[in-house]
């Protein structure tokens, strides 16, 4: 049993969360963005960005504490790729320390996005994951997500274009 709880974000979490996701962020993309993008990758930069999430509930937010700390997040909701069904969610973005990575907190904040999507209804959950994020690409398809071959973008992080494929699974 995992010792991570997981609860719905509160504005007090806003800063935590963004240090979230900058930590998280500067590790997982350290081999694929240049050092003064990473650099960019800072907590300032998103903090305003999660306290809209949560005031607005766009998308849900959902932490994984341990204890009293911040150690990861997932923000989820419907689908944003133009014409999908109304039944169609989507994991808009899932970070976990690094410090805490392999430990289940993935793990966790998955099963809550799960959860959360189907008391929305939806039945299908999509996310859209960097080719070159090895790490994220295995942990998605271990948890049975399926990559969309026609999907594959390009998208710009600050002066870095990147290529990211859609992963897909049913909800269930």
């Amino acid at each position: 049993m995992s010792h991570y709880e997981v609860r719905p974000a509160t504005m007090r979490d806003a800063k935590a969360i963004a240090e979230v996701h900058a930590a998280a962020a500067r590790a997982a993309y350290k081999d694929i963005l240049p050092e003064e993008e990473l650099h960019a990758l800072a907590p300032a930069t998103r903090e305003a960005k999660w306290r809209e999430a949560i005031e607005f509930a766009e998308p849900q937010v959902q932490v994984a504490v341990l204890g009293d700390e911040v150690v990861g997040f997932v923000g989820y909701d419907r689908s944003r790729d133009p014409k999908t069904p109304s039944t169609t969610g989507e994991i808009w973005a899932v970070y976990v320390l690094p410090a805490h990575w392999d430990k289940g907190v993935g793990v966790a904040l998955w099963d809550a996005a799960r959860e959360g999507l189907e008391e929305e209804g939806c039945t299908v959950v999509t996310i859209w994951v960097p080719l070159r994020n090895e790490r994220a690409m295995r942990f998605h398809e271990l948890a049975g997500f399926k990559r969309e071959m026609k999907t594959a973008k390009t998208t710009a992080i600050g002066t870095v274009k990147i290529e990211e494929i859609r992963l897909k699974r049913s909800v269930a």
